[in-house]
């Protein structure tokens, strides 16, 4: 644990004018306050916002963030309050304690909802004072170092659940790699502790047989730039067993093909030395295509600047090596931190980093819930980076596989919602296209154009969903009213009743609706029927009942059939799947008519089409329903794996299929060998990614030499 002295020795070594005085009262306020209070480890409570405040003097913050560290469970956990706060340590202090706190405060739920509210109260919360956020993952970090003390394992998968899925992103997303790195493997050691072992000892044996092998390509690199007269700092590592599983699941490939296992910073003085550098490293080494990439002439969304490269190095091995100056290397290191943005008039910056921040507070505008807004700022926060510039070349960075109408939403709103179509690089183009790095993107509008509902298949980015989705509510529930208020108009006058809205008032309270325009919505969209309502504003006697006898009855609803897992088709329409390439949720999809059969569902690469292409009367559009109760169906998918003939190889394969939630449905052997079996497994998932993560975790295993998806 470390002691009060070292935290502000800390403090003192990069603001030598801090205020000490001040730090050591809040340490001796939050003491007392804690008393006796101990952590689930049995250490002393007052350790956890000790050593919170010591992370943040690794990214050199101020007095007051670590004031806050040192305070923020007080007014939560002890008698505290926000007021004898301020009135101690002052106003600054006392909002940054009451911004942690209303975190704090959120129970961590499984429920989906809930986690959701918790991100958007996290993301409103951190766009007033980012030093709120910095305090709070710091605080998430050590407790993610400390997760394994706690007993329940429910609350421990979902902590670290929340922390891959929430702390982790954001992280990245202000720049600080090594907290986003460490909160990934620690919430992936509690998450897939089988896959993360597998990898370990992978990394093991690797480092068993190759020695000192990180030492001796250090050395050989600042050899072969020293020899070309540059003053260069290397230094290097392994990558974290989280991002190589990412990795593996990204590229599809097996532990051993991955190119940058190994990585190595090469740090210099200049930019124009970053570049000299790159030119002695690809002339010394084969560079290994498509690991180029340029973050200094873009440099990514949270400010990250750097050059990337993959080469086959030292002693033939693969590793990626980032080459970056000192002040790039610094902000790479502490992210928003090293800009001290918090400050006012520092010239260096100029907000573009934090333009997701009000991004994201656009889509909270704009979605209908908590959940929606969840979907899509997981969508904005996970996906690769794509650069394309406007006419007048401004520089507009989109997540990857966006088209022209996330790039028209990015520019503005009003442009993406009257977009009619868009020219890249000078050619019309459908504005379904996946745009790519450098495109230049012209979007030509009309007032008389409105988003299509066709849109929401192929965009990607959270604010073009949520507009999209809000301007189809719009014109649907229009559409609604009017077709209710028509139906309701009719059943008045097949009653001989005169229509007025006034008499719909009984109706609108029955049914917990609003107003008389909900009401006509309600009807319209098939809620409640004309005569639903008819009985409810003009109910029957009861004595009239009486007279002929008739025994009551309950009007029952019909059971809703299972829904159909696929978008496009009629209701009721027979639905099959093809057995030649196994179509699960998340593949594209097309359908075709089959007379008498009806519609057999193919993924949209399946050689099976072919056969089709001379009717195209037969094929439909049709896509996956992402209703709620249409994820509980399970599917099969197909795996093509070659397994070494060893003794319980085969055991060990069904055992990683079901750790990870899969089911085994049938298994045919296509070839043997004296060293392999080949064969083929159909595998009971929920969709592409259940599928993928199987995949990626059979691959880990070593008794598995090959495993893809089957197609035949």
């Amino acid at each position: 644990m470390i002691r009060q002295f070292e935290l502000v020795e800390r403090l003192k070594a990069y603001d030598p004018g801090a205020d000490e005085e001040a730090l050591n009262r809040a340490y001796v306020f939050a003491m007392k306050m804690h008393g006796s209070q101990t952590r689930a480890s049995g250490a002393p409570y007052i350790s956890h916002p000790l050593e919170v405040a010591g992370l943040l003097t690794e990214l050199h913050l101020d007095s007051a963030s670590l004031m806050t560290a040192l305070l923020h469970d007080t007014v939560e956990d002890t008698e505290a309050t926000l007021a004898e706060i301020e009135r101690l340590f002052g106003s600054e202090v006392a909002r940054l304690v009451d911004g942690v706190t209303k975190l704090s405060r959120i129970e961590l739920q499984s429920d989906h909802t809930k986690q959701a509210e918790n991100f958007r109260k996290l993301v409103v919360a951190m766009s007033e004072d980012i030093r709120v956020l910095l305090v709070k993952l710091a605080d998430r970090l050590h407790n993610m170092r400390t997760l394994g003390h706690i007993k329940d394992p429910s609350k421990r998968r979902r902590i670290a659940l929340e922390t891959m899925e929430i702390y982790a992103p954001l992280a990245e997303r202000i720049g600080i790699e090594d907290w986003k790195d460490e909160l990934e493997d620690l919430a992936f050691a509690e998450l897939n502790p089988d896959a993360r072992k597998s990898i370990v000892k992978r990394l093991e044996f690797l480092r068993r047989r190759g020695g000192d092998l990180v030492s001796r390509i250090i050395a050989e690199l600042s050899r072969n730039l020293e020899e070309a007269q540059l003053k260069a700092s290397v230094s290097g590592r392994e990558k974290r067993p989280r991002s190589i599983w990412l990795k593996m699941q990204r590229k599809n490939v097996a532990f051993e093909q991955l190119a940058d296992i190994m990585a190595f910073r090469v740090i210099v003085d200049t930019v124009e030395q970053c570049y000299q550098a790159l030119g002695v490293i690809h002339a010394r080494y084969p560079v290994v295509p498509g690991r180029f990439k340029d973050y200094i002439s873009t440099p990514k969304p949270n400010g990250y600047r750097s050059l990337h490269t993959g080469v086959i190095g030292p002693e033939r091995q693969r590793i990626e090596i980032q080459i970056r100056t000192r002040e790039m290397h610094e902000v790479a290191e502490m992210g928003v931190a090293a800009h001290w943005l918090y400050k006012q008039g520092d010239p260096r910056t100029d907000g573009r980093q934090f333009r997701w921040i009000r991004e994201l507070l656009d889509i909270l505008e704009h979605a209908s819930g908590p959940e929606e807004f969840l979907e899509h700022t997981k969508l904005e926060m996970y996906q690769d980076q794509v650069f394309c510039f406007t006419p007048k070349g401004d520089l507009i960075a989109l997540p990857g596989k966006a088209t022209p109408v996330d790039f028209a939403y990015a520019v503005h709103s009003e442009i993406g919602d009257h977009c009619a179509s868009a020219k890249i690089n000078g050619r019309l183009l459908p504005l379904r296209t996946q745009l790519r790095n450098g495109d230049q993107v012209e979007i030509i509008t009309s007032r008389s154009k409105t988003p299509s509902p066709e849109w929401e298949r192929f965009v990607v980015t959270g604010k073009a969903k949520a507009r999209i989705r809000r301007m189809i509510r719009s014109q649907q529930r229009g559409q609604y009213v009017d077709l209710g208020r028509a139906i309701l108009m009719r059943a008045f006058r097949q009653e001989g009743r005169e229509f007025s809205e006034k008499l719909l008032d009984p109706a609108v309270k029955h049914f917990g609706l609003k107003s008389a325009e909900d009401l006509y919505a309600a009807v319209g969209e098939g809620q409640h029927t004309g005569r639903d309502v008819m009985e409810v504003v003009f109910p029957s006697p009861p004595e009239a009942v009486d007279q002929v006898n008739v025994v009551p009855f309950t009007r029952q609803r019909k059971q809703k059939a299972a829904p159909v897992p696929i978008k496009g088709l009629i209701p009721g329409m027979a639905v099959h799947f093809a057995r030649c390439c196994h179509p699960i949720p998340g593949d594209r999809i097309v359908g075709i008519v089959t007379t008498g059969k009806g519609v057999t569902v193919h993924t949209a690469d399946c050689d099976s089409l072919e056969s089709f292409a001379h009717t195209p009367e037969r094929w439909l559009d049709v896509d996956w329903d992402d209703a709620p109760n249409s994820a509980d169906a399970s599917h099969v998918g197909r795996v093509h794996l070659i397994v070494a003939n060893e003794s319980g190889n085969l055991g060990s394969l069904s055992t990683v299929i079901a750790q990870n939630s899969g089911n085994i449905t049938n298994l045919k052997f296509t070839n043997r060998t004296r060293d392999f079996f080949e064969m083929l497994i159909d595998v009971e998932v929920s969709d592409v990614r259940h599928l993928t993560n199987i995949i990626a975790a059979l691959r880990a295993h070593p008794a598995i030499s090959s495993v893809e998806r089957a197609r035949g």
